[in-house]
């Protein structure tokens, strides 16, 4: 016990934490949004199970991209290093990068509804303001990443805060809820939004920033010991993403709560924003477009900077930060405008944006299970066997899903 007490207050534990909420995003980014809506609306707690299963490898995967970042590398690092030929290198950036459009076209349509719902304001407009957002923080952050750090306590904060409040409110069936957490439901209707729900939360940019966000905090942290910087790591990636996990699943939670009794009512974001005024009052309606705002923002965010570790890691190409935010931004402003002027709905787009990236998974994760496995790379970091066998199993769990939802669509 004095042990533990000792290592809770240690300084250099509280400086080192941060990387863990910066990743945490990818749990509740507006890709969750759309997932556990349309899953708490149409199938009331049935998916429950699948958020925590997908939480749970999440936080596996995690921690073992930050350990590559306490080995002295970036997961972009070491497939640059491993793969040596040039073409193979492209093409692994090429698909690296259509993970991250996919991820930000998710964060891009979720800052774009909250805006319309928080202040009216058109969605094809709102894609203009949507362009600056992170930019304005970036650039006022740039000097002090520990300030970034602390603005995503606040952004994470206000998104827990709002769901708590939504799940109080709600008064959801606590019975079901304990029985669905544990009791596996899957069928051809459901395959869709649970593959989402993993897309949204074992997410492939979120896997790709860890190792680098941990490199740079443990050369910052000027900690000598690897292996007092690996606990610090997982108890950071411990706190983080249990906190997300919660928050993760209070969304289907509320959602089932509030509008799977409606009979399928709730199809969109803007839908479940004017439902949810008759049914808990303005304040309900108002702090749920708060807090998917915050969503966008924050996760932009992380998507930003995992868009800057992939082209450092893979490329020689150096380009500034808010460049690389302005490309990216405006490649995905084409598709997203072309959906708003058809009118696509912004939930399916989320939806099919979730499951594109359940399907590439496997790009980050095969190379972080085998080079964390490798104790030339990892030295003393490097994992035990039991460790490696259940970054195994989850990752065949992953394809598993994957699998099941391609055959239950053409099959």
């Amino acid at each position: 016990m004095k042990r533990f007490v000792n290592f809770i207050f240690d300084r250099r534990l509280w400086m080192f934490m941060g990387s863990g909420l910066i990743v945490s995003v990818a749990y509740i980014d507006p890709g969750n949004w759309g997932t556990n809506i349309q899953g708490g609306a149409s199938f009331s707690y049935d998916l429950l199970w699948v958020i925590w299963m997908a939480s749970g490898m999440a936080m596996l995967f995690q921690y073992l991209s930050g350990k590559i970042g306490i080995a002295g590398y970036s997961l972009p690092d070491l497939v640059r290093l491993k793969l040596k030929s040039k073409w193979k290198v492209f093409l692994f950036w090429i698909m690296a990068e259509l993970a991250i459009l996919a991820t930000d076209l998710a964060e891009f349509l979720g800052t774009v509804v909250a805006l319309k719902l928080l202040f009216g304001i058109p969605m094809i407009w709102g894609t203009v303001i949507a362009m600056i957002d992170v930019l304005i923080l970036l650039i006022l952050t740039q000097k002090k990443f520990r300030y970034l750090e602390s603005i995503f306590v606040l952004f994470v904060a206000t998104i827990g805060f709002a769901f708590l409040y939504e799940v109080i409110i709600s008064k959801p069936d606590f019975g079901a809820v304990i029985l669905h957490s544990v009791k596996p439901m899957l069928n051809g209707e459901t395959a869709l939004v649970a593959v989402g729900i993993i897309g949204a939360t074992v997410m492939p940019h979120a896997l790709f920033v860890h190792s680098w966000l941990i490199k740079n905090k443990y050369i910052e942290s000027k900690i000598q010991d690897k292996e007092v910087a690996r606990k610090f790591h997982l108890f950071d990636n411990v706190v983080s993403l249990t906190i997300a996990g919660f928050i993760n699943a209070a969304m289907l939670i509320m959602a089932a709560a509030a509008f799977y009794k409606l009979g399928g009512g709730v199809a969109t974001l803007e839908d479940a924003y004017k439902t949810l005024t008759p049914l808990f009052g303005s304040f309900a309606s108002i702090i749920f477009a708060v807090a998917l705002l915050s969503a966008g923002i924050s996760s932009s965010i992380t998507g930003t900077l995992s868009g800057q570790a992939i082209m450092e890691g893979l490329t020689d190409f150096k380009i500034p930060v808010w460049l690389r935010r302005v490309i990216t931004r405006f490649i995905n402003l084409v598709p997203l405008t072309i959906a708003i002027l058809l009118g696509m709905e912004p939930l399916k787009v989320l939806v099919y944006s979730q499951v594109v990236l359940s399907l590439m998974i496997p790009l980050p994760l095969i190379p972080i299970i085998i080079f964390t496995s490798k104790k030339e790379i990892m030295g003393d970091l490097a994992n035990k066997k039991t460790t490696t066998v259940f970054a195994w199993i989850f990752g065949s769990v992953i394809l598993g899903f994957n699998a099941y939802l391609i055959a239950s669509l053409f099959l």
